[in-house]
């Protein structure tokens, strides 16, 4: 059971003594909805000298308390505001947290935020993180659930349109910064806006990012898929490998199943056009446009966008860039490997300097053993490297710094 408490300087840390009149607490209040209200006890011997009552302040204990099963850890409060481009919903988690930004996250083509993201932030050993943060879940426009079809000939926004729609958030829920999860499309969106307002993004994590646009080549042979497939096939080849979708598994089965009866497919679809219609972000490597923020890349081994997120990872500051590859995981890892994929999430945050009193994860560990060495030779730190996944081994082997750096776990 944990608690927050609140005191002056100097002042002693063991509220729990439950003893009123002869520990240094009383409690004015029974424990209520997890909360006690406790003022300094004037008869301990401790107390009875003016400048430490003068020192003791009266305090608050937050108490947690476990989960019962089946119990939610926290009330989802969705909201919409209007924005220059139409109206976007998004759903709060939590309360802010003083001096720590808001995790937002954007999902997918062919998805929303549950569906993309529900299975990660409610992983076991995700609860430690969204204890720590207010976390934001923006839906696209037209995906939120029960959103009603676009009228004929409605103009969808484009993803940079899609980007600009974020400050309109922030500024409602008076946000200062981020941290971005997102995922193909909605790795995209977060990208852009990190480019269009840096001061307010403190880290992004990006899945299946392809930060390019789309070539004569791609063009023909999305134009030719098109005359052979429907929209929900096109949309499951890009959210899932070939190899997955051929073994037809229940999570392929169940995407399939959402998308091909989702409600709301017409608009679906103008998310998809929007996609396919991105503009390059046009990443150099020390050039000007660059993310300025911690960044961490993750793709699945094989999965469709291996390549772009290989290429991506090329373009950014190798300084400032993580690069996870995770074995076993298809095209998306947050599905597939939530465990592995929470565990690369918190050291990403204790490496920006949160939950540093966190324990350290198998992977964080592994990954902080190989870098002992390297860390002497290299003083700038450099935080460029690849983490490749199996759950197969447990060895590892690191290389000359700036090199990749292979972690198998």
């Amino acid at each position: 059971m944990g608690a927050v408490l609140r005191a002056a300087e100097g002042s002693p840390h063991s509220p729990h003594r439950p003893n009123a009149g002869r520990g240094w607490w009383n409690v004015l209040t029974p424990e209520s909805e997890g909360v006690r209200t406790l003022t300094p006890n004037p008869l301990h011997p401790a107390n009875r000298n003016p400048a430490t009552m003068a020192e003791l302040q009266e305090v608050q204990i937050t108490e947690e308390k476990p989960l019962l099963p089946g119990q939610t850890p926290e009330a989802a409060k969705t909201h919409s505001v209007e924005t220059p481009y139409g109206s976007v919903t998004f759903t709060v988690y939590g309360t802010p947290k003083p001096k720590r930004p808001a995790i937002l996250t954007y999902h997918d083509v062919g998805l929303n935020y549950k569906s993309c993201f529900q299975p990660l932030f409610q992983f076991e050993d995700m609860q430690e993180i969204i204890q720590n943060f207010v976390r934001v879940h923006v839906d696209a426009p037209g995906m939120e659930e029960g959103a009603p079809v676009f009228p004929l000939g409605y103009q969808y926004p484009s993803l940079d349109q899609l980007a600009d729609m974020i400050p309109c958030v922030l500024q409602y829920l008076n946000f200062s910064t981020i941290i971005g999860v997102g995922v193909g499309a909605g790795a995209y969106i977060l990208a852009r806006y990190a480019l269009n307002h840096p001061d307010t993004v403190e880290g992004l994590v990006l899945i299946n990012i392809d930060p390019n646009a789309k070539g004569w080549m791609d063009w023909a042979a999305h134009k030719l898929t098109g005359l052979t497939s429907s929209i929900p096939e096109m949309i499951l080849g890009h959210l899932f490998s070939q190899e997955e979708l051929s073994g037809n598994s229940e999570l392929i089965q169940k995407y399939r199943n959402i998308i091909t009866h989702a409600p709301n497919l017409d608009n679906i679809e103008l998310y998809w056009n929007s996609y396919n219609n991105r503009r390059d972000l046009n990443f150099e490597r020390g050039g000007d446009i660059t993310l300025k923020c911690p960044v961490m890349l993750v793709v699945g081994d094989q999965a469709p966008h291996e390549d772009a997120v290989v290429e991506c990872n090329s373009k950014l500051d190798p300084t400032q860039t993580s690069f996870l590859k995770m074995a076993d995981s298809g095209g998306q890892p947050q599905l597939t490997q939530p465990g592995k994929l929470t565990e690369a999430f918190k050291y990403f945050l204790q490496g920006m300097g949160y939950m540093a009193s966190s324990c350290m994860t198998r992977l964080s560990r592994s990954r902080t053993a190989s870098l002992t060495s390297a860390a002497s030779v290299d003083g700038n730190r450099s935080r460029s490297r690849t983490l490749s996944q199996s759950s197969e081994s447990g060895t590892l082997s690191s290389g000359p710094p700036g090199h990749t750096m292979e972690v198998s776990c």
